[in-house]
């Protein structure tokens, strides 16, 4: 037999199952969070769920929110079972269940009207955000805000309903500001570097478009703290489901399941007071940038650098990446050679020791982490991840092989197929402009570099050029087994 997930069996949940040691219904709504998915539920939600087990923080709840269409699936999920969400932690020789309550309500997605009256509400101190790399309206080429943006000028449009995060909680500041009530935090939990500036650029110049003095404003009141967070958490299939189902004896509709580790390093820089976050294992720091480039460039780029080699030979788990020699030697060779020595030193850290984190990590057999997801989305992701990197290696005059090799891997993967033949599904929001351009720089590689938005002045680098052009021609010869070989053997 199974327990269904809901408030009302949280006094019957399986033995090994965790719950909540508060009492819910006393909690009160202290933050609005957009971007409801597995990496939130996995991270903010599991801090904030662990204070209130400690018996603290009790008015600094979160309330789901979101814009798009898409997200009401997930909302519904959660709203059959009273916004609890199960959590399972696992590696080689660990694993456990608990499930958290830090969500008291969940806002539908693409009501306007009804999530601005919420975060006018003085009880609301924080606004958080995960909505992804995408989801910030950075011109890739420049890494700055992009107010030409179809969606943000429709956004500043006089009397127009805002459709995006930033048009939402703009509105939400301004009922603030006239009312008289202190603006709230703007907390950005997403892995892109210095999020906090980030997200304030785009706040900012919305406002910007509308009123000069609302935009200033904003920036004399507002708080946008920088952020450097970390777990490695995968979507969530039927096999998930079915493994908390038989190992634990508990029917959730969508659980999160993720590695043990997690990190997050946090500007302590907030408008209206913040929840004591330190107390259950959050860094505040006064510059969270080293961090931040640490995790962005071994982490991130260390994802990038094993998904399009591993995709290209089919393999479908990260764990099982991790297992073929190829991938993680290339891995291995690309962090010590090129990536780890443009990173410059981080307090209280060992930068060789944390890599070798990250490789533990990546080896975890139970997470399920699929190669796919490591695959999606690089018109968004190589530009933050691998892109700067590259700059900085050529900027010291340094070899820039094998993160020529990682670019030309990427080209590879969107052409569309792999070296065996098999069709690889759309996996990019400009899947189509990839895909062709992909195709053209099969016979002409500066093709793919050309790509202004993605490569910027990188893609102009007489060193990169070539490099990338000779290991595209080799991937294309002789397929990635062969081409890695001949790097590992430094031979390419």
């Amino acid at each position: 037999m199974t327990v269904k997930l809901s408030s009302s069996n949280l006094s019957k949940l399986p033995a090994k199952v965790a719950g909540p040691k508060y009492d819910r219904a006393a909690l009160k709504a202290g933050i609005v969070h957009f971007g409801v998915g597995n990496f939130h539920r996995s991270h903010q939600a599991v801090y904030l769920d662990d204070l209130f087990n400690s018996g603290i923080g009790h008015d600094w709840a979160l309330v789901g929110a979101g814009v798009f269409e898409g997200e009401k699936i997930g909302r519904a999920k959660l709203e059959e079972q009273d916004w609890l969400t199960t959590v399972v932690e696992q590696d080689s020789g660990h694993m456990s269940a608990r499930v958290t309550g830090a969500m008291i309500d969940f806002l539908t997605p693409g009501d306007a009207a009804g999530i601005i009256e919420r975060l006018a509400d003085p009880a609301i101190r924080i606004v958080s955000l995960t909505i992804t790399e995408g989801g910030y309206f950075i011109d890739p080429a420049s890494g700055v805000f992009n107010p030409t943006h179809p969606d943000i000028v429709a956004d500043a449009q006089p009397g127009a309903t805002p459709r995006t995060v930033f048009g939402i909680i703009l509105a939400g500041l301004v009922r603030r500001r006239d009312d008289g009530i202190v603006p709230f935090t703007v907390m950005s939990c997403d892995n892109i570097p210095h999020n906090g500036h980030v997200t304030s650029d785009g706040v900012i110049g919305l406002a910007r478009l509308i009123d000069e003095d609302l935009a200033n404003w904003i920036s004399d009141h507002v708080a946008f703290p920088n952020g450097m967070v970390d777990r490695i958490t995968p979507a969530t299939t039927d096999r998930e489901r079915g493994i908390l189902a038989r190992d634990f004896g508990l029917e959730d509709n969508w659980p999160v399941f993720c590695e043990p580790f997690r990190q997050w390093v946090l500007e302590d820089h907030f408008t209206d007071g913040r929840p004591p976050l330190e107390k259950v294992g959050v860094q505040f720091v006064k510059d969270v940038a080293p961090y931040e480039l640490m995790k962005i460039r071994i982490l991130n780029g260390g994802h990038a650098t094993i998904a399009y080699p591993a995709g290209l030979m089919d393999i479908h788990f990260v764990h099982e990446a991790m297992q073929e020699p190829l991938v993680a030697g290339f891995l291995a060779k690309l962090e010590r050679e090129e990536i780890i020595p443009t990173v410059p030193p981080v307090p209280d850290t060992v930068l060789e020791e944390y890599y070798q984190l990250i490789e533990s990590r990546f080896s975890n057999p139970k997470i399920g982490d699929t190669v796919r997801r490591l695959c999606l989305d690089g018109s968004n992701r190589q530009p933050k991840f691998i892109i700067p990197t590259i700059a900085d290696r050529l900027k010291a005059g340094e070899s820039v092989a094998g993160l020529a090799l990682e670019s030309a891997l990427w080209c590879r993967y969107c052409f569309g197929t792999t070296d065996s033949g098999a069709v690889i599904e759309p996996n990019d929001p400009s899947w189509d402009r990839l895909q062709a351009t992909a195709k053209a720089a099969r016979d002409a590689p500066a093709a793919w570099l050309a790509m202004e938005d993605i490569y910027g002045n990188v893609g102009r680098a007489a060193p990169f050029v070539e490099a990338f052009a000779h290991a595209l021609d080799v991937l294309w010869a002789d397929g990635a087994r062969a081409t890695l070989t001949r790097y590992l053997a430094g031979k390419l």
